[in-house]
């Protein structure tokens, strides 16, 4: 345990600054874990179909049944991960989608892996939800942008490694040891997570408040000094209809697509159109989620430099700019080889991460913090949406034309209005940004 003597103690006595960032990196490593096991069917998928006979469109419902689930689960996760706290719910979680993801090895056909990918989504649904509420109630506001920006990056870690991990499984051992092995990863999380939520004050931070249950709401104990703080808690469908809530949807729908493409069938593609092997895979798919990881990284380091400088909300620049480099995307089909295809694709990815990191940046900031996991599981399911309804289509336009170009250049496409959207939305100060920009003056 950190001593409290130490000289990053908080001011209430509670976490350490190290604690926090701590228990802010193993929450990143739940999304890590999380992607690795959702991934694995997207990268040995060329093999996992000619094995059981799955066509394009059957393989594009096999991404959304996970995403149909995660829809469902995501808000009701939320709701649960705020009631139980973060500590016991990720547990939980991660306990059960890793025996899932080892089922994964006995399927016999579409039916039960489509089954399987449903019971995935939903056990999976949690990981964000309690992730960001693990950020939220363990670090003072100035620090969130930074983290989440870290936590985006975990998806992306994990979809990294998942080629490495998956593709040398398979080659090996044969694809079904792939999902296995996948799957052990997830195991390893558990006594990470339990060393480090095993101080009394990690319990009390992340655990559920006794306030909850009376209905007062829950703050965080870094945001305890500001009289502005405690703001009751909204029902489901006031949550909803929150401008900030509404404003980080509609990024989230609009940038979803173009990110599902490069995350599902980066690997189909580069078989089918740019004529890789299985094998080969994996030293071109590690890197543009990388990047994604830089732009998610980056852009949430300047948002908390502007707070910092006493901005109180994400800087549309900031949003602008990230925009600006997802439109790399319509060069991607025709930049000729792997290498170059991947260049662009990555270019995009990082304004993609920026994306994400910003949006919900700007949504955490404004919504109660008692609902926190449950805001979290409100984007989480528009991104659930969003895969369900672009995965088929995808599949279809390349059964279809039999090649990729539509696609790469209609998802681009459908990036900008959502994001226009969020820079020209007006929305009003929060009380406590208003109370913060008054102390600054």
């Amino acid at each position: 345990m950190i001593p409290s003597s130490n000289p990053f103690a908080a001011p209430s006595g509670g976490l350490t600054r190290r604690h926090a960032w701590a228990l802010t990196l193993v929450a990143t490593f739940t999304m890590a874990v999380s992607y690795i096991d959702r991934q694995t069917l997207s990268v040995i998928a060329p093999t996992v179909q000619a094995k059981l006979g799955i066509d394009d469109v059957a393989y594009g419902w096999l991404v959304s049944a996970f995403s149909i689930a995660y829809l469902v689960g995501a808000p009701i996760a939320g709701r649960l991960i705020d009631r139980v706290g973060a500590r016991r719910g990720l547990l939980v979680a991660v306990l059960v989608w890793s025996g899932v993801a080892a089922l994964h090895t006995l399927v016999p056909g579409f039916g039960v892996l489509f089954a399987l990918r449903i019971a995935l989504g939903l056990a999976e649904s949690p990981s964000f939800p309690g992730a960001a509420q693990t950020i939220h109630r363990a670090l003072p506001a100035k620090d969130r942008p930074r983290a989440l920006g870290v936590l985006f990056s975990g998806s992306s870690i994990g979809a990294m490694f998942a080629p490495l991990l998956a593709t040398s499984l398979a080659a090996r051992f044969g694809w079904r040891f792939a999902f296995a092995g996948t799957a052990f990863v997830g195991l390893s999380w558990v006594p990470i997570w339990l060393y480090v939520t095993r101080a009394p004050a990690a319990r009390a931070a992340l655990d559920r408040h006794d306030d909850d249950e009376a209905g007062t709401p829950a703050v965080s104990a870094h945001d305890s000094a500001d009289p502005a703080a405690p703001r009751p808690a909204l029902g489901p469908l006031a949550l909803l209809g929150h401008p900030a809530v509404l404003r980080a949807i509609v990024v989230v729908l609009a940038t979803s697509p173009i990110l599902s493409f490069y995350f599902n069938w980066t690997a189909k593609y580069l078989v089918h159109d740019q004529h890789l092997l299985q094998g080969d895979l994996a030293r071109y798919l590690w890197f543009p989620p990388l990047v994604f990881d830089a732009g998610a990284i980056l852009f949430g380091h300047a948002a908390s430099r502007a707070r910092h400088g006493g901005e109180a909300s994400v800087p549309r620049r900031l949003v602008a700019m990230a925009t600006a480099l997802m439109a790399v995307s319509f060069v991607a089909p025709f930049a000729g080889g792997p290498y170059a295809v991947l260049v662009c694709a990555s270019v995009s990815l990082a304004g993609g991460g920026g994306l994400f990191a910003l949006a919900t940046t700007e949504m955490l900031a404004r919504v109660p913090s008692r609902q926190v996991s449950a805001a979290g599981g409100l984007t989480a399911a528009a991104q659930s949406l969003a895969y369900i309804i672009a995965n088929p289509l995808i599949g279809w336009s390349i059964q279809r034309t039999g090649s990729y170009t539509a696609a790469f250049l209609t998802l681009t496409s459908w990036v900008f209005p959502g994001c226009i959207a969020w820079l020209l939305w007006p929305i009003a100060a929060s009380p406590r940004a208003v109370v913060a920009a008054d102390r600054a003056h």
